[in-house]
C-alpha cells in the first residue's frame, strides 16, 4: 500500500510537469531528500526514481522551459571545479573501490546543485524550491518528533522512515538540517504566497519548529545542541527586544529541563569534557592524523582515504565505588575511523585545493547574502509601495542563517556533500542572480532616462521678437 501511494503520487506529479516543467525540478528535490525508494518494500525499491526525476527535470528545462534570466555564476563554477577535482581524486584514490561507492552519489548531488540555479528565474520558483525543501524535511522531522513525544529516542536508537543510519537519516545530520531549516520556514510564514499568511499556517510552523527542536533531544546528537545555540545567537541580530528574547529562551530551557532524560544530560556533558568520551577522543585523534596525512598528501587521497588511519590515544576511565572515585588512564587503539568533520573530510579526501574550493563556496555565499540584506533592507519604504521586493532581505537573512548553522554542524560531522545543503547553496545562487537582474534592469532604465533629449520650450520673449 505504501509503495502504491508513492508511485501514484510521483506519476501524478510527472503528468503535472508536462504543463509546468519546473515541477519536475521540485519532484527531484522531494525524491532526493525523502528517498521513497528506501521507504518502500516491493516494486518501488527496484525503480531508479532519482534518475527518472533528474532526467525529467533537466530534459524539461532543456526542451520545454524558458531560459530567460538563466545565468552561470562564480559559485556554480566553484562547484563545477570541485566536481572535476573529485573525479580526478577518485581515479587516483587510495581505496579505489570504496571511493567509487561515495562518488556514485556525490557527483549527482553536485551536478544537480550546479543545474538548479539555472531554473530559479522568478520569485515563484525561488519560493517553490524553498517550500519543497522545508516540507520534504518536515516529513522526516514530524515523524521523528512524534516518536520522541511518545517515548522513543536515545543515541543511535531512534529509527526514522528507514532503518539506515546514512544520509539525511543519520541522527546528527538530521538534527543539523532540521535546525538549519527553521529560519526558512518562518520566512515562508511571513512572505510566502503559495500558502498565504494565515493562523493555520502559523500554527503548523510553530508545531514544526517544536518538532525540529525535539530532533536533537530525541537523537541525543551533541551537534544538534550546538546548532540550536548557533540559531539562538543568530536570531539576536534580528530581534528588537534582545533582553526579552534572552530571558524567554532561558525560561523555555529551564521549563524543558525536567522533561529531558538522564541519558541526554550525560551525553551533552561530554561536550565540555571531550577527553572523557571515546567518540570525542577518537575525533580529535582522527583530525590530528588527517592534518599529518595532508602534509604528505597535499592533493588528497580520494574518497574514504580515512580507511588508512591508525592511531592510539589515552582516555581517562572514572570508577565510583561507594564514596570513592578513582580515575585510571587506558590506552585505546583504533583504525579506519571516519573524519567526523567536513573540514577534515575535505582536507583528507580532496586535499588543500578541494578544501579551499569548498570553503570559498560557502563563505562567498554568506558574503553575498549579507550584501543582499544591506542592499534590500528598507527598500520598500523608499520606492516599492506594493511590497514587490520586501521579501528579498528576509530571505537572504534566512539563507545566511541556514548556511551558518550548517557550517557549525559540519565542523563535527562529515557532511561536506550533503544534498539538502547543496540545494540551499543553489537557492542562495538563485536569489543572488535574481537580484542582480533587478539591479541591471533598474540601471538600464536609469541610463535610458538620462539619455532622452530634453524637449526645448520656446521662450515668450523670443517668440515675440
Amino acid at each position: 500500500m505504501k509503495d502504491l501511494f508513492f508511485l501514484v503520487f510521483i506519476a501524478y506529479v510527472l503528468l503535472l510537469g508536462l504543463r509546468r516543467p519546473f515541477i519536475w525540478v521540485l519532484l527531484y528535490t522531494y525524491i532526493d531528500i525523502l528517498a521513497p525508494q528506501r521507504i518502500g518494500y516491493s516494486i518501488i525499491t527496484t525503480l531508479p526514481l532519482s534518475l527518472i526525476a533528474f532526467a525529467a527535470a533537466f530534459g524539461g528545462w532543456l526542451v520545454i522551459d524558458r531560459k530567460e534570466g538563466a545565468r552561470f555564476t562564480l559559485r556554480q563554477g566553484l562547484m563545477l571545479g570541485l566536481l572535476g577535482y573529485c573525479w580526478w581524486t577518485t581515479r587516483n584514490a587510495d581505496f579505489p573501490v570504496e571511493a567509487l561507492t561515495k562518488w556514485d552519489w556525490v557527483w549527482k548531488a553536485l551536478l544537480f546543485a550546479i543545474f538548479l540555479p539555472l531554473t530559479l528565474t522568478t520569485r515563484a520558483r525561488i519560493e517553490g524550491l524553498a517550500l519543497s525543501l522545508v516540507l520534504s524535511v518536515a516529513m522526516i522531522v514530524i515523524a521523528t518528533g512524534l516518536k520522541v513525544v511518545t517515548g522513543g529516542g536515545g543515541y543511535g536508537e531512534l529509527n526514522f522512515f528507514v532503518d539506515d543510519n546514512s544520509g539525511i537519516y543519520e541522527s546528527s545530520t538530521l538534527a543539523t538540517v532540521a535546525i538549519g531549516m527553521i529560519p526558512l520556514l518562518w520566512w515562508l510564514v511571513r512572505y510566502g504566497t503559495i500558502f498565504p499568511r494565515h493562523w493555520t499556517v502559523t500554527v503548523f510552523a510553530a508545531a514544526l519548529t517544536f518538532a525540529a527542536l525535539l530532533v536533537p533531544v530525541g537523537t541525543e546528537a551533541r551537534t544538534g545542541l550546538l546548532c540550536i545555540a548557533a540559531l539562538a545567537v543568530l536570531l539576536l541580530r534580528y530581534t528588537r527586544r534582545r533582553l526579552m528574547f534572552i530571558a524567554g529562551a532561558a525560561a523555555l530551557g529551564l521549563v524543558a529541563l525536567p522533561f529531558l532524560p538522564q541519558s541526554y544530560y550525560d551525553r551533552m556533558a561530554t561536550i565540555t569534557q571531550p577527553g572523557g568520551d571515546e567518540s570525542a577522543s577518537t575525533r580529535m585523534a582522527v583530525w590530528e592524523w588527517t592534518y599529518d596525512y595532508a602534509k604528505s598528501n597535499p592533493l588528497g587521497g580520494g574518497f574514504d582515504a580515512y580507511r588508512s588511519n591508525s592511531f592510539t590515544y589515552t582516555m581517562p576511565v572514572t570508577k565510583t565505588e561507594g564514596n570513592t572515585t578513582s580515575v585510571t588512564y587506558t590506552e585505546v587503539e583504533d583504525k579506519a575511523r571516519a573524519y567526523h568533520s567536513s573540514v577534515f573530510e575535505m582536507l583528507g579526501e580532496q586535499g588543500w585545493p578541494g578544501l579551499i574550493m569548498w570553503l570559498m563556496l560557502h563563505l562567498t555565499g554568506m558574503w553575498q547574502m549579507e550584501r543582499l540584506q544591506r542592499r534590500w533592507k528598507g527598500a520598500d519604504a523608499d520606492a516599492d509601495e506594493d511590497g514587490a521586493t520586501r521579501w528579498i532581505a528576509p530571505l537572504a537573512a534566512a539563507l545566511q542563517m541556514g548556511a551558518v548553522i550548517y557550517l557549525v554542524g559540519a565542523l563535527f560531522q562529515g557532511i561536506a556533500y550533503q544534498p539538502v545543503m547543496l540545494m540551499l547553496v543553489a537557492l542562495q545562487i538563485g536569489l543572488h542572480t535574481y537580484c542582480r537582474r533587478i539591479d541591471s534592469a533598474q540601471a538600464t532604465l536609469a541610463r535610458s532616462t538620462r539619455r532622452k533629449p530634453a524637449v526645448a520650450t520656446p521662450v515668450a520673449g523670443a517668440v515675440a521678437a
